[in-house]
């Protein structure tokens, strides 16, 4: 017998909440990271104490494999490339060129702006330096997160970049082949196998291999994994950079009577199929789609392989049905919610997105779902969630660059502009940085 997938209701049809009331009361996915701290940062010290020999009993106690070494060689990347099913490997081809194409043309141009004759402010954008990505292996294997990550950092001109994905037992310790095959295909020469809190502890650190290379420790770590990576990342964070606390995955659809339940309905169970934990949201104007949807939904989890995550992911209270009196009452759910994935399902669609301001990525039309993003639209799928995109963006060759004001002044120039410095320093009652300029000009 299939398990129930019973999405719950939220009626607002005559009522218009707070923004703080909708953010209370909707369907919302979550992990508390506080709460498994303390399991956590005895790994990341142990790392920080003794490195590889640490992340490596780690992994054989939570991953239940020891590799040999923990960096792969060369010539596992090509194997793992030449073994890969071509059909996958045409895929991944497909996903490595339109990511390419559309991460190549956000790189920003430096600009340089002269506020007076003799006095330029330059705005620099210079890639990091050095890069740790992470590729999760759990529920499943994830090539195209490979190339979500890999491809924004390559199109800033990140100077050096390590991937680090869990040791698979089945595979003598590597991580799963796909991961590596797409490594390969992206031209990464260096792959770490280690997983979990101690691959981001590594990466922080470094270490040296049992070969004795040396590991050497990035600046930035980008990258979803689960409860415990993401509380690695954040006690890491104040000596490298992090992309986001990234939690479940989620999905909300704005749909009026025009839309198809089934597309729905796949749209919904696609993203409930990640995790258990994961949220599928439904916003609509129609009662009777909402009916179909559930039918829908219900026929689709009897025929899909995860049947059980699936159907515990939908039954959760972070996912379910949100009923509103109108459209514009949907999008301010929608706006309030913020999704990680929003699909417009509506007439006129693409105008009723240009009106969302709160969203990881939107989708607009019956023909953009989710899937697509996930793999071969070109554009990133690591997108913050829990409502982060009120605030914050998806992972971009932005993530990899940092802009740095080049600040050039001649004499002249700062003559004349040296007695408003003093005068602003003598306000903030901090002397020495007017005495910083005045003296300059102390013998003029």
């Amino acid at each position: 017998m299939s398990p129930r997938a019973d999405l719950g209701r939220l009626d607002l049809r005559g009522r218009t909440p707070s923004t703080a009331e909708l953010r209370a009361s909707l369907p919302r996915g979550g992990v508390d990271v506080d709460s498994v701290l303390h399991h956590v940062r005895p790994v990341v010290e142990a790392v920080r104490d003794r490195g590889v020999a640490a992340a490596l009993e780690y992994g054989e106690k939570f991953d239940r494999v020891r590799p040999a070494r923990v960096r792969v060689s060369g010539d596992e990347l090509q194997k793992a490339l030449a073994d890969l099913e071509p059909k996958v490997r045409a895929a991944l081809e497909v996903a490595i060129a339109r990511a390419r194409k559309v991460h190549r043309d956000q790189r920003r141009a430096d600009t340089a702006t002269e506020v007076v004759p003799g006095g330029t402010v330059t705005e620099r954008w210079i890639p990091v330096e050095r890069v740790g990505l992470y590729v999760p292996g759990g529920n499943a294997v994830y090539p195209s997160s490979v190339v979500m990550n890999v491809v924004p950092a390559q199109e800033a001109g990140v100077g050096s970049l390590v991937v680090t994905s869990p040791p698979q037992a089945e595979f003598d310790g590597a991580p799963h082949p796909t991961i590596l095959a797409a490594a390969a295909m992206l031209g990464v020469e260096e792959v770490w196998a280690v997983g979990g809190a101690q691959a981001v502890a590594l990466l922080t650190y470094g270490g040296s291999d049992l070969d004795g290379a040396e590991l050497e420790p990035v600046d930035m770590i980008t990258g979803p994994g689960n409860i415990y990576v993401t509380a690695a990342k954040r006690l890491c964070r104040s000596l490298v950079g992090i992309d986001a606390e990234a939690g479940p995955t989620e999905i909300a659809i704005l749909a009026d009577e025009t839309a198809d339940p089934k597309h729905i309905a796949a749209d919904l169970i696609s993203q409930a199929e990640h995790d258990v934990l994961a949220a599928s949201v439904l916003v609509t104007t129609s009662a009777d789609l909402a009916d179909a949807v559930q039918d829908a939904v219900a026929s689709q989890v009897a025929a899909t392989k995860h049947q059980e995550r699936v159907a515990t992911a939908l039954s959760g209270s972070q996912s379910g049905i949100v009923l509103v009196s109108s459209l514009e009452d949907g999008l301010r759910v929608v706006n309030a919610y913020a999704a990680e994935h929003l699909e417009i399902q509506t007439r006129e669609a693409a105008a009723v997105a240009r009106r969302v301001r709160s969203a990881g990525a939107i989708f607009v039309g019956p023909y953009s779902p989710v899937s697509l993003g996930d793999y071969c639209a070109g554009s990133n799928h690591v997108l913050p969630t829990a409502g982060c995109a009120r605030h914050s963006s998806g992972l971009s060759v932005q993530t990899f660059l940092k802009g740095v004001h080049v600040i050039e002044y001649e004499e002249d120039a700062l003559r004349e502009v040296a007695p408003h410095v003093v005068a602003l320093a003598d306000a903030e009652d901090l002397p020495a940085h007017g005495e910083a300029v005045r003296l300059r000009f102390a013998d003029a």
